[in-house]
């Protein structure tokens, strides 16, 4: 049956009406019965239903009219009609459909809603709506009468349903602009809230408060990646009722929250025991009926570190609350990475001013100009000035500060250099007394400053002063004696007559007797250097004449071990300006320490040269070697390499009066060694003195 010109007229204009009325609407409850009535005179229906499709295909929006009366629950009755029967058919083939005997069609399924008059047969018109290729819904009309809709009505109905189409694709669109401005404006409360303090435990409490406020959870969850054992352990807990308690341990892939962060997805489960991932060992305790749960991935830098899970929402999970658990999700993972390392700065701060409180040593913090910042216990108690006092002093107040070493204004120091030097500390009211002091920059809470580490020195400088005099007794007590002993030994071999064969046992007492000689004659030189002493009694010497002594007086015992003295040096004499028995007794100790320290039958190599204006004396051994680290220290007074002193005997001076000597003439003295592959001593002396 055609339209009549009048009908034409007024489906015009009902045309015009509806896409006027759908253009300016934004809530479809309100317009989409509107336009079924206003449709339903035209079409001359006595029923008709359409449903609003969201993007995942399912009606989120109905209406019906039988008999001129909207019907409610518009939704769930026509959910069916989706499933099967002409409006699913229409839907899933996307196009229009004209039914002129209902019950001829299979497609045509009767519900139960229909009215008396809707029982029988009818005929009906189904068009998808379609806006931008995107199918946003379907709608019907019926007429109790069969074979009452022609290809005209069809065309009519199209045209209602692509204006409806677009209407229903604005209003989606409104709605989710609508429902991100409200999870924009939870999630900028929700961050207000939770940056709002940097203690661990509060922020763990408000990030479980905002979830469950905006998703209306019956509990939340917190829990955090354990490193150590790759396992969630809940932190934090919300609700009377809770899954789990806090200290609870999960393995990561186990349950919901496990899969949530072995995936690093969010996970949204209506009903959880129709999901594989929900496991009972795992996500509930014994009592506790979980039927809905939604979790997402905690991350920080990239990285996850944990899961906030929600479990028993109020009315159900909706896109919204997604959008809502994953923003939460993300301004907890910064939360808590701020307050963790705000806790581990609170946590360094308190180990460093419990050590800096404890300290034996006196500590002070100075700026850059040496102003007083902060001083510890022991600083406060030696100095005798209180701590105010203290902090409106400058450190070289009260301290010697030797600008030598530091430079003018600490410019030295602003290089990030460490120094150290000896000085004196005035305390108030008291005598000073000695001290070491040891600076360098540091940086507290992003201000650059000086840690002053002041060390009393005052037992020890007692204890050197001791073992100094005891030192100088010795010495002037063994030369008396000594003498002595070498004029009986000359005595002895005048009055002895020469076939009693003694010889050789006076030999090795004169032997002797020099070595104790040497020995004290370095530890005295070794007193005096060290007090700074200069050397005066130089005379010109061959500088070969005096290795060629040296070589004479520890040949008995390099010949005793089998040991081969090889000598590299020049033919032409080399001349030099030395205190000669003071270098005779460098170069003699020097052979003596690779004998001591070379397996027997070795050799032993001696190299002089001549380069430039200095003159180099080298002995090369076959011993064990010294290490980097005892290299740094072999010339200081009592060191020695360690694991020699089982093989060896002596006082580890040697070396600290060879390097005194060497450089109270100016020159220098070093070794180069590796392990297991000998060592070289060297020392060189200027020529032009």
């Amino acid at each position: 049956m055609a339209l009549p010109h009048r009908d034409r007229y007024d489906s015009l204009n009902l045309l015009y009406d509806i896409s006027r009325e759908l253009v300016s609407a934004l809530d479809l409850s309100i317009v989409l019965p509107r336009v079924l009535s206003r449709s339903l005179e035209i079409v001359e229906a006595g029923a008709a239903s359409i449903i609003i499709l969201n993007e995942n295909g399912e009606p989120e929006d109905a209406a019906i009219i039988i008999d001129g009366k909207v019907h409610e629950d518009s939704v769930e009755r026509l959910k069916s009609t989706l499933e099967e029967g002409l409006a699913g058919w229409v839907v899933q083939n996307r196009q229009s459909a004209l039914v002129p005997d209902t019950s001829r069609d299979n497609r045509w399924v009767k519900r139960g809603y229909d009215s008396g008059k809707q029982q029988g047969p009818k005929s009906s018109l189904c068009a998808p709506l379609i806006a931008r290729d995107q199918l946003v819904g379907v709608i019907t009309f019926t007429h109790q009468e069969t074979n009452h809709y022609n290809q005209e009505h069809l065309d009519l109905v199209q045209a209602i349903a692509d204006q409806a189409a677009i209407a229903a694709l604005n209003a989606q669109l409104y709605q989710a602009s609508q429902r991100h401005a409200n999870v924009m404006a939870i999630l900028a409360e929700t961050a207000a809230d939770i940056t709002s303090t940097l203690k661990l435990d509060e922020v763990f409490s408000r990030i479980l408060q905002s979830t469950a406020s905006a998703l209306q959870a019956e509990a939340v969850l917190l829990g955090l990646i354990d490193k150590g054992t790759d396992d969630i352990v809940l932190e934090a807990v919300l609700g009377e009722n809770s899954p789990r308690q806090v200290g609870h341990r999960l393995k990561i892939g186990d349950g919901i929250a496990g899969w949530v962060v072995e995936q690093g997805e969010t996970a949204i489960v209506p009903d959880v025991a129709a999901d594989d991932r929900f496991k009972v060992d795992s996500d509930i305790t014994q009592n506790y009926p979980v039927l809905a749960s939604a979790a997402a991935p905690i991350s920080a830098k990239g990285e996850i570190v944990g899961v906030l899970q929600a479990v028993n929402p109020k009315d159900g999970f909706s896109q919204e609350d997604i959008l809502l658990l994953k923003g939460i999700s993300g301004l907890a993972g910064t939360a808590i990475q701020h307050a963790r390392l705000f806790n581990e700065v609170q946590q360094a701060h308190a180990r460093y001013r419990q050590l800096f409180e404890d300290s034996i040593d006196l500590i002070f913090i100075s700026d850059w100009d040496g102003q007083i910042l902060e001083a510890n216990r022991e600083a406060i108690e030696l100095s005798r000035y209180s701590r105010e006092d203290l902090q409106a002093m400058k450190i070289f107040h009260f301290v010697m500060v030797d600008w030598n070493v530091v430079g003018i204004d600490f410019k030295a120091l602003r290089a990030g250099q460490r120094f150290t030097y000896e000085s004196y500390l005035q305390p108030k009211g008291a005598a000073s007394f000695p001290v070491e002091v040891h600076v360098h920059p540091v940086s507290i809470e992003n201000q650059t400053g000086l840690q002053w580490i002041i060390r009393d020195t005052t037992e020890l400088k007692k204890l050197e002063q001791i073992r100094e005099d005891l030192t100088s007794m010795i010495y002037h007590d063994l030369r008396s004696p000594l003498a002595n002993v070498v004029s009986g030994l000359d005595l002895i071999r005048s009055i002895v007559p020469a076939e009693y064969e003694i010889e050789s046992i006076i030999q090795i007492g004169e032997r002797s007797l020099n070595r104790v000689q040497r020995l004290v004659s370095s530890l005295l030189d070794t007193s005096r250097l060290q007090a700074g002493q200069k050397i005066v009694t130089k005379t010109p010497v061959v500088f070969q004449t005096l290795a060629a002594e040296a070589v004479e007086t520890i040949r008995p015992a390099a010949d005793a071990s089998n040991f081969v003295i090889k000598i590299n040096q020049p033919e032409e004499p080399l001349t030099v300006m030395v205190d000669t028995d003071m270098i005779r007794r460098v170069m003699i100790n020097l052979l003596e320490n690779a004998l001591k320290f070379s397996p027997v039958g070795r050799q032993i190599e001696i190299t002089i040269h001549q380069d430039g204006q200095e003159i180099f004396f080298a002995v090369k051994d076959e011993g064990r070697g010294i290490s980097e680290e005892d290299q740094k220290n072999v010339f200081e007074r009592f060191m020695r390499a360690d694991g020699t002193a089982a093989k060896t005997k002596g006082l580890g001076l040697g070396l600290a009066f060879c390097k005194l000597a060497v450089e109270g003439h100016g020159g220098k003295i070093w070794v180069d060694s590796q392990l297991d592959n000998g060592s070289t001593f060297t020392f060189k002396l200027p020529t032009n003195q």
